[in-house]
């Protein structure tokens, strides 16, 4: 029996993933359990827990082919905690129902126990998500509503 993939490998899997759009198969590196904030998302959710919500979530995306990200620029620094990692990268991006690309960086900070993903704080451009799909408007009025 092999040893449970270490922090490192288990984002180079998420991100392999994620690049090559096999969100369906996203799911099965998360702990039953886990819990993903999304930290500046400018709308709900901001935390989704559980295995089963973040299915829900990846068989949305995979269904709709509403977006495409590939990975790159990958930097992964190690923490004094040996669960916890920290991924800067870049996210080449594309929005197929409008054929807008974008680029845009990003923070993940992942505890790994067993393999498995615990806990993230994601950090993402989520201004230039919605830019690239066309939605920037309907973000910036929602945010004016939140006051």
């Amino acid at each position: 029996m092999s040893a449970p993939a270490t922090p490192r490998e288990t984002f180079g899997k998420l991100t392999g993933l994620i690049s090559a759009g096999k969100w369906s198969e996203l799911p099965e590196l998360y702990a039953e359990e886990a819990e993903v904030e999304i930290v500046f998302s400018p709308v709900p959710p901001r935390r989704i827990r559980g295995r089963a919500e973040l299915r829900k979530r990846f068989d949305a995306l995979e269904a709709s082919d509403a977006i495409r990200l590939r990975a790159e620029n990958i930097r992964i620094h190690e923490t004094a905690d040996p669960e916890v990692v920290i991924a800067e990268f870049d996210y080449e991006g594309l929005y197929p129902a409008t054929g807008r690309t974008f680029r845009t960086a990003n923070i993940q900070v992942l505890r790994v126990r067993e393999g498995l993903i615990i806990e993230t704080r994601d950090y993402h451009d989520h201004l230039a998500f919605a830019a690239a799909d066309g939605r920037a408007s309907e973000l910036l009025a929602a945010l004016d509503q939140r006051g």
